[in-house]
């Protein structure tokens, strides 16, 4: 991951929702393929012929990014040409970081699925929505 799930500022930058999270992991990439025979896979990579927002993901889809420094093999794009995906950036700028990228798959995964488990509404701290 590149990171420690025990290191404090990860800790603190999840606040309260860590007691929120099913964290399983896996020793690789082909451990991930193995334990998951089941799933719609997606690649997200700059280098995808498809965009994000064309897509329709099913039930049991895997969104996968790759390393912020490296993105996924190409090894495995090339394999999985159709299922690569992109999010649209202007020509010639650098990639949105990894953080953003991962936003912007999941809530429209999430959009598809009508916000399952999400809170469609909110209230003012001070006065009340008539």
């Amino acid at each position: 991951m590149g990171f420690e799930v025990s290191d404090k500022n990860l800790k603190r930058a999840g606040l309260d929702y860590w007691h929120e999270l099913d964290i399983t992991y896996y020793d690789g990439l082909e451990d991930f393929f193995t334990r998951n025979k089941d799933g719609n896979f997606y690649y997200f990579t700059t280098k995808g012929l498809n965009t994000y927002s064309d897509v329709k993901f099913p039930n049991n889809s895997y969104l996968v990014f790759g390393r912020e420094d490296a993105g996924l093999p190409e090894s495995l794009l090339v394999r999985n040409r159709e299922s690569c995906l992109r999010i649209p950036m202007r020509p010639r700028l650098r990639s949105l970081n990894l953080s953003n990228s991962v936003a912007i798959a999941v809530y429209e995964a999430l959009r598809q699925w009508d916000f399952p488990d999400l809170a469609s509404e909110g209230q003012l701290t001070q006065y009340r929505w008539n």
